[in-house]
Parts: structure tokens; C-alpha cells; sequence
């Protein structure tokens, strides 16, 4: 599969909602950078999203709230928040 800006948009989204780990977040940013299946037309943006991503499981590094829109930005996306009660 080729990564574009959407898939790894959906990535980060898909963390953001606990659908995937950190470590599974970090692991697939790692592999799509080794296996080199990024869109050419987005490689630039793509390398350093993906690279801070990679990144993301080293305490000096993280994952912020605002790491997370910064990157999405980056993607050509913004994030909301909504809240809602719980059930």
C-alpha cells in the first residue's frame, strides 16, 4: 500500500481515538519509512511527518496534543475536539 498524506492523516486520527497504540502507531511509521511506499509528489512531508512519528515512542521525544495538529497541518488537515457525555 502506498502511503499518502490521507493515510497517515487517518493514522494519527486513528490513534488520537484509541483505535491503535502508540507502539503501533510508532511501528507503522518506522516501516512505512523502511519499506519506502511513499507517495513521490508528498515524499518531503511525508518523511518528516513519518520521521517524527517514528520518534514518538522516546520519552525526550512524545506525542503531544500539539504535535499531533502540527502534523496533521502539515498533512493539509485540522483537528476538532467534541465532546460528548459518557455513557
Amino acid at each position: 500500500m502506498i502511503v499518502t498524506k490521507k493515510v497517515a492523516a487517518q493514522k494519527i486520527f486513528s490513534y488520537l481515538n484509541h483505535k491503535v497504540s502508540l507502539d503501533e502507531l510508532v511501528n507503522w511509521a518506522e516501516t512505512a519509512i523502511m519499506e519506502g511506499n511513499l507517495a513521490e509528489k508528498d515524499m518531503e512531508v511525508l518523511m518528516s511527518v513519518l520521521g517524527q512519528l517514528g520518534l514518538a515512542d522516546v520519552r525526550s521525544f512524545g506525542l503531544t496534543w500539539e504535535d499531533c495538529q502540527s502534523l496533521m497541518k502539515k498533512l493539509g488537515y485540522s483537528l476538532q475536539v467534541e465532546m460528548e457525555e459518557a455513557a
